[in-house]
């Protein structure tokens, strides 16, 4: 079973996303919060696989309960949910070491395939949030863009194929499935191309692979 944490502030937004976790015959929410000092307070204490936390909250916000969450319960992979017109929160999320970024009024499908990519180590940009992510941090889509083309170049074919799967938001072990490569040799593929495109994380990366036009939106 994935065990998650969900906090938000608002009880409906929590009531809609318990009941399409609910229905899913892997996945238990183990804990609610409706702010972000009693989120990081549930952590302590359920020590979930996956924590989805809405940006904006009380007491304590989104991304300081994300940072502190990561300190104080590693092994519990942070999933961001958002709305449009919250881009300005992307890189600050980034540098606190989330998982992802799941936006409130997109497909249940994107919920369930944020919490099962976060739980296998994966990252997950919902599609229609990625744009955000990119413009967020790039300041100029169209000059990122060709930077991160010129990053991606400096790989090779193989890294580059798993770069791509990468921002589908694939763990290791569907990305060696994918490629008919063992988990252990995938692995090491993903450590030589965040080397190579400097980057601190899989959602770094991930981002990139969106840049590049590496992942169909």
């Amino acid at each position: 079973m994935i065990r998650v944490l969900l906090a938000d502030d608002e009880a409906m937004i929590r009531a809609g996303v318990r009941a399409i976790l609910s229905a899913a015959p892997d996945v238990a929410v183990v804990a609610e919060a409706g702010d972000g000092r009693t989120a990081v307070e549930q952590a302590r204490a359920h020590r979930p696989d996956v924590a989805l936390l809405d940006i904006r909250m009380p007491v304590l916000d989104g991304l300081s309960a994300a940072a502190e969450l990561r300190r104080a319960v590693p092994e519990t992979a942070v999933v961001m949910l958002t709305t449009f017109g919250e881009d300005e929160y992307v890189a600050g999320a980034l540098e606190a070491g989330v998982s992802g970024f799941l936006l409130k009024s997109g497909d249940p499908y994107e919920l369930m395939a944020a919490v099962r990519a976060a739980r296998d180590g994966a990252a997950f940009l919902s599609p229609r949030v990625a744009h955000q992510v990119i413009a967020q941090l790039s300041g100029g889509l169209i000059g990122r863009r060709h930077a991160a083309r010129a990053k991606v170049a400096t790989l090779t074919p193989r890294e580059r194929d798993v770069l791509a799967l990468l921002g589908e938001g694939l763990s290791n072990a569907e990305i060696g499935r994918r490629l008919f490569l063992a988990e252990g040799t995938v692995k090491a593929h993903v450590s030589a191309l965040m080397t190579r495109l400097a980057v601190r994380n899989r959602v770094q990366a991930a981002v990139i692979a969106h840049e590049a036009g590496m992942v169909a939106e």
